[in-house]
C-alpha cells in the first residue's frame, strides 16, 4: 500500500527551473563553475530554499552548505542526503541540482507533514563535485570524509586563479578546510538522488533505478612534446610530430576500453602553436578512465599509459603523463539498498538494480558511511549538455523514493 506522504512535485520543479536560470547562457545551457560568481549566486538560492523549508542552515569550513532537521534523538548519527550545484561548461539543469533540491523538498515534506523520525536528517550541497575548474573533483565531500589535501589549494583554473584565491573570495578559510571532516560514527547513512546520465532506465521503461555500484576512475593529463617546424619545408621522415603520436594514442584509448569492458574518454585536446601551416610542437590531452572493477581499472590505466609512451617513442616524441585525480569503485551498502527498495515499494514506484557509470559525491562519503544512490531516468541518456532532461514526473518520483528512504533510515 502506498504511503500518504509525498513531496510537492510542482514546487520541486519550480525550484529546478529557478536554479537553472542562474548561470544560464543563450544556447540553453548552464555554466556554474565551482566558486564562480554564478555558483555563489546559486548557493545563496539554495540556502534560501533550505531556510524556507525550516532547516537549520550552516556552511562548513570546506564550503559545504548544510541544512539540518533535528529528530527526536538529536544525539544520534545523522542520515544525510545531498549532491552539488556546480556544473561543467554549458551543462544541463539536472546533474547534481536534482539531488540538492530534491533533498530539500524531501526534508521540507517531512517537516510540513509532521513525519516522526528519530535520527537527525541533513541535506548537503557539496563544494566542487565536477572538478572542472581546478582539475580535482569531490573537494567538499572528500573534506567531509577526512580526505582534504592542502596541495589542492595551489591548483589553478584557466585564468590562473588558484583554489586558495577562489576560497578566500568566497569567504571560506583555505587553511581550515580539513576541519570539515565528520567525526567517526556521526553519519548513519548517506543516500544521493541523481539523474542516471545514461540510457539504461529509459530502455527499461522505468523512472527510477537503484545503484548497486559506482565506477572507479582515473584522470590522466598527457603531454607529448615534439619539434615545431615549417609545414612546407620539413620532410616527412624528419618530423617529430606530437599530434600524430597523440592521435595514435587516443585511438588506443578506445581499443583499451573496448577490450576491458570499461569506458575511457579523451575530453580535451590542445595543440601548440596551433597554426595551419606549422607542425605542432606540443599536443596535450586528457583521458578519463572508468570501470566497476578496481583491478581492471588499474590494468586499463597502465595499458593506456604504456601505449602513449610507445607511440611517442616511435615518433621521437617526449611523453609526460600525470595522474590528476583518482577514485576507486564503490559498492552501495546492502542496508541502504534495502531501504531504497522498501522506499520504492512504499511509494509504489517500480525500480530495479543498475550500475552507476558516473561518479558522485557518494564515492567520497563511502569512506565514512554506508551509501546508496537513487537514479532518475534521463531522456536519451544525455548529460553534461544543454539537452539534458528528466521529466517533472520522473523528478517527482525520484524525490518521493528519497522521501520514503530517508524516513526508513531515520527510524532505524
Amino acid at each position: 500500500m502506498a504511503s500518504s506522504y509525498a513531496v510537492q512535485g510542482a514546487r520541486l520543479w519550480r525550484s529546478i527551473e529557478e536554479l537553472g536560470a542562474i548561470g544560464a547562457d543563450s544556447s540553453g545551457g548552464v555554466t556554474r563553475l565551482s566558486l564562480s560568481a554564478e555558483e555563489l549566486e546559486g548557493r545563496a538560492y539554495v540556502a534560501a530554499q533550505m531556510k524556507a523549508a525550516g532547516l537549520e542552515v550552516r556552511c562548513d569550513e570546506a564550503g559545504n552548505l548544510i541544512g539540518r532537521l533535528e529528530g527526536s534523538h538529536p544525539e544520534a548519527a545523522a542520515v544525510i542526503t545531498g549532491s552539488h550545484i556546480d556544473t561543467v561548461h554549458a551543462a544541463g539543469r539536472f546533474d547534481g541540482t536534482l539531488g540538492v533540491l530534491g533533498g530539500i523538498e524531501a526534508l521540507r515534506a517531512i517537516k510540513e507533514q509532521g513525519i516522526e523520525h528519530e535520527r537527525p536528517l541533513e541535506i548537503v550541497c557539496f563544494t566542487d563535485e565536477e572538478g572542472v575548474r581546478f582539475g580535482a573533483g569531490y573537494l567538499g565531500s572528500r573534506a567531509m570524509a577526512g580526505d582534504w589535501r592542502s596541495e589542492w589549494l595551489g591548483l589553478t583554473d584557466e585564468n590562473g586563479v588558484t583554489l586558495r584565491e577562489a576560497m578566500v573570495h568566497a569567504s571560506l578559510p583555505p587553511e581550515s578546510a580539513w576541519k570539515a571532516k565528520r567525526p567517526e560514527g556521526s553519519v548513519h547513512a548517506y543516500v544521493e538522488l541523481h539523474i542516471e546520465q545514461g540510457r539504461a532506465l529509459e530502455h527499461r521503461g522505468e523512472p527510477v533505478g537503484i545503484a548497486t555500484a559506482i565506477y572507479g576512475h582515473r584522470w590522466l593529463d598527457v603531454r607529448m612534446l615534439g619539434q615545431a617546424d615549417h609545414a612546407g619545408t620539413t620532410p616527412m621522415p624528419l618530423r617529430r610530430d606530437p599530434l600524430l603520436a597523440a592521435a595514435e594514442a587516443m585511438l588506443a584509448v578506445e581499443r583499451t576500453a573496448l577490450s576491458h569492458g570499461g569506458v575511457a574518454t579523451v575530453g580535451k585536446l590542445r595543440v601548440a602553436p596551433g597554426s595551419a601551416n606549422a607542425i605542432p610542437g606540443e599536443a596535450r590531452f586528457t583521458v578519463d578512465v572508468r570501470h566497476e572493477d578496481g583491478n581492471c581499472l588499474e590494468r586499463m590505466t597502465k595499458e593506456i599509459e604504456q601505449q602513449a609512451i610507445a607511440y611517442g617513442n616511435d615518433r621521437k616524441v617526449e611523453v609526460l603523463i600525470r595522474q590528476t585525480d583518482a577514485g576507486e569503485p564503490v559498492l552501495a551498502s546492502e542496508k541502504v539498498i534495502h531501504a531504497i527498495t522498501e522506499g520504492c515499494r512504499v511509494a509504489n514506484i517500480a525500480a530495479s538494480p543498475i550500475v552507476c557509470g558516473a561518479g558522485h559525491d557518494a564515492v567520497a562519503i563511502s569512506a565514512v558511511a554506508p551509501i546508496g544512490l537513487i537514479l532518475v531516468r534521463s531522456k536519451d541518456g544525455i548529460s553534461h549538455h544543454s539537452s539534458e532532461w528528466s521529466s517533472p514526473e520522473d523528478c517527482e518520483a525520484g524525490a518521493n523514493v528519497l522521501l520514503q528512504t530517508l524516513i526508513i533510515l531515520a527510524n532505524e
